[in-house]
C-alpha cells in the first residue's frame, strides 16, 4: 500500500482528498506548509500532493525538500489557474505533474495512479541496474557446491517471509551478498540499507540507526532520520552485529520485540516496517558466555539462522569464482587476461583462503593487473597465496628430507579433504563419517592426524 502525504490548508478540500484516497492508500494529512515539511522530515512517502499557496511554507518549498530527502518521491502540485505557469516550471524542476483547481476527483485519481506507476517503474529500473552491476562485478552468489546449494535453498524459503534472519560465517564468505539475495527475492522494489555496526563509533551508532530529534544533543541543530526510516518497508542489513555495544543491544532488542522505535530525544513511537537481516563473523554463543552479547537479542535475531560456508569447504566453486573475478577485473582495467595457467590453478587449489571469497577477489584482481599475457601464472599471484608461511615450530619444506616433505604433502591433502567434508555437513562428524564410509572414531583419528581439533566437531 502506497503512502501519500496531502498538504492543503483548506479543511474541506483536505478532508475530501483524504476520503478519496484512503480506500487504496495510506494517507497522511498536513494543514500547512510547515506541517508538511515536518511530516516529510519524519517519515518517507511514495507521493506528496501539495497546494502551491500555503501558509508556513509554499508548495515549491515542500517539493524541493521532499525531493532532497528522497529523490524517488513523486510530487503533484495543486494550483489555481493564475499560478499554472509557475506549476509548469515546478514540473521542470522535478515535480511529477500539476492539477488546476477546481478539478474532478477522477482526474486527480488518474494522476495519482500514473505518478505511483512511474515511481514503481523507476524503482524496477534501479533494481535492474543494480543487478547488472552485481553481475558485472561478480556480485551474485556463484557456486554449485552442496554447501552453496543448501544456502540458496534456505534463502529461497525465507525470502518471502517477514522474519529476522541471522547470517553467520567467517569474514569474507559473502554475508552481505546473501542479505542482498534475501532482499531481491522478497522485497525487490523497496530499499536495501546496510550498516556495518563495527565501523561506526559507539556514541554515533544509536543516532545513525534511529535518527535524532532537533536538540537531542549538542550539535543536533536539526532533526535527522536514521537508517530504520531510510529502510522504510524494505530491508535493514546490520553487518557485524556482534560488535554492537551492549547498551544499544538493549534498544535494538526492544525494537524487534515491540516492532516500534523512537528517534533519540523524541517521545513519538514509530512503526518498524523494515525486515532486519543481521550478520556476524563472531561466535555469538561464545560472546554470550563472555558477557559481550545479550542472549535475548540473540534469540530475536536467530529466528532463521543461515551459516555461510568458508571457501575451502566449497570445492570447485573456487575456480568458478576465480573465473568470474578474472573476467570482471580484465574488463574494468582493460587487460587482455582470459584465464589461468596450470601452475596458477594449482596454487589456488593449494591455498587455504583464510580471507575466503574476499581474499580470492583481491588476489585475482592484483594478478590481472600484473600479468603480462592472456594467462595468469603462479608468479602473478600474491606471495601469500603461492608461498605458505609455516607456523611456529614447523620446518620449512626446503629444509626437510624428501620422505618428510612427501609425508607433509599427504597430510595437507588429507587436511583439505577433511575441511571440505566437514564443511559440507556443517561439522557433523557422524554424517561426515557416513559419507566417507568410515566409523565415527576413525574419522576422529584422521582429524587428529591432520592436525585438526577433533573435539571442536560435534
Amino acid at each position: 500500500m502506497s503512502r501519500i502525504l496531502i498538504v492543503e490548508d483548506k479543511p474541506a478540500l483536505r478532508a475530501m482528498l483524504g476520503r478519496l484516497l484512503r480506500e487504496a492508500h495510506t494517507v497522511v494529512l498536513a494543514a500547512d506548509g510547515a506541517e508538511g515539511l515536518a511530516r516529510i522530515e519524519a517519515e518517507p512517502f511514495d507521493l506528496v500532493i501539495t497546494d502551491v499557496r500555503l501558509p508556513g511554507a509554499d508548495g515549491f518549498t515542500v517539493l524541493e525538500r521532499a525531493r532532497a530527502l528522497a529523490p524517488e518521491t513523486e510530487v503533484i502540485l495543486m494550483t489555481a489557474y493564475a499560478t499554472v505557469a509557475a506549476a509548469v516550471d515546478a514540473v521542470k524542476a522535478g515535480a511529477y505533474d500539476y492539477i488546476a483547481k477546481p478539478f474532478e476527483p477522477d482526474a486527480l485519481l488518474l494522476k495519482v495512479a500514473r505518478a505511483l506507476e512511474r515511481r514503481t517503474l523507476r524503482a524496477r529500473a534501479r533494481q535492474a541496474e543494480a543487478a547488472l552491476a552485481r553481475l558485472e562485478d561478480g556480485g551474485e552468489m556463484i557456486g554449485d557446491s552442496p554447501a552453496m546449494r543448501r544456502v540458496r535453498g534456505l534463502i529461497e524459503r525465507v525470502a518471502g517471509l517477514d522474519v529476522t534472519v541471522l547470517l553467520t560465517g567467517e569474514s569474507g564468505t559473502g554475508k552481505e551478498l546473501a542479505a542482498q539475495a534475501i532482499h531481491r527475492m522478497g522485497r525487490p522494489e523497496r530499499p536495501f540499507v546496510a550498516v556495518n555496526c563495527g565501523a561506526i563509533p559507539a556514541q554515533l551508532l544509536e543516532s545513525e540507526l534511529f535518527g535524532h530529534a532537533r536538540g537531542a544533543y549538542t550539535g543536533a541543530d536539526q532533526a535527522r532520520a536514521g537508517l530504520f526510516e531510510e529502510a522504510a518497508d524494505g530491508t535493514l542489513f546490520l553487518d557485524e552485529i556482534g560488535d554492537m555495544p551492549l547498551d544499544l543491544q538493549v534498544k535494538l532488542n526492544r525494537t524487534l520485540q515491540e516492532r516500534t522505535w523512537r528517534r533519540v530525544g523524541e517521545g513519538r513511537e514509530r512503526r518498524l516496517a523494515a525486515r532486519v537481516v543481521a550478520a556476524t563473523h563472531r561466535d555469538l554463543e561464545a560472546e554470550i558466555a563472555g558477557g559481550r552479547f545479550r542472549e535475548d537479542l540473540y534469540f530475536r535475531l536467530a529466528v532463521y539462522p543461515i551459516a555461510l560456508p568458508p571457501l575451502r569447504a566449497r570445492g570447485d566453486d573456487l575456480f568458478a569464482l576465480a573465473a568470474r573475478f578474472v573476467a570482471s577485473a580484465a574488463r574494468r582495467f582493460g587487460r587482455p587476461v582470459e584465464g589461468f595457467a596450470p601452475d596458477a590453478l594449482r596454487a589456488l587449489a593449494a591455498h587455504r583462503w583464510p580471507g575466503n571469497v574476499r581474499e580470492l577477489a583481491h588476489a585475482v584482481e592484483r594478478a590481472v593487473i600484473v600479468a603480462d599475457g592472456d594467462r595468469i601464472g603462479a608468479a602473478d599471484l600474491p606471495e601469500s597465496v603461492v608461498q605458505r608461511t609455516p607456523p611456529p615450530g614447523e620446518t620449512p619444506l626446503a629444509e626437510m628430507s624428501y620422505r618428510d616433505a612427501m609425508a607433509r604433502s599427504r597430510d595437507r591433502a588429507l587436511r583439505r579433504y577433511l575441511d571440505a567434508l566437514l564443511g559440507r555437513f556443517e561439522g557433523n562428524v557422524t554424517r561426515a563419517a557416513e559419507q566417507a564410509g568410515v566409523e565415527r572414531e576413525s574419522l576422529h583419528r584422521l582429524l587428529r592426524r591432520a592436525g585438526l581439533d577433533a573435539d571442536s566437531y560435534r
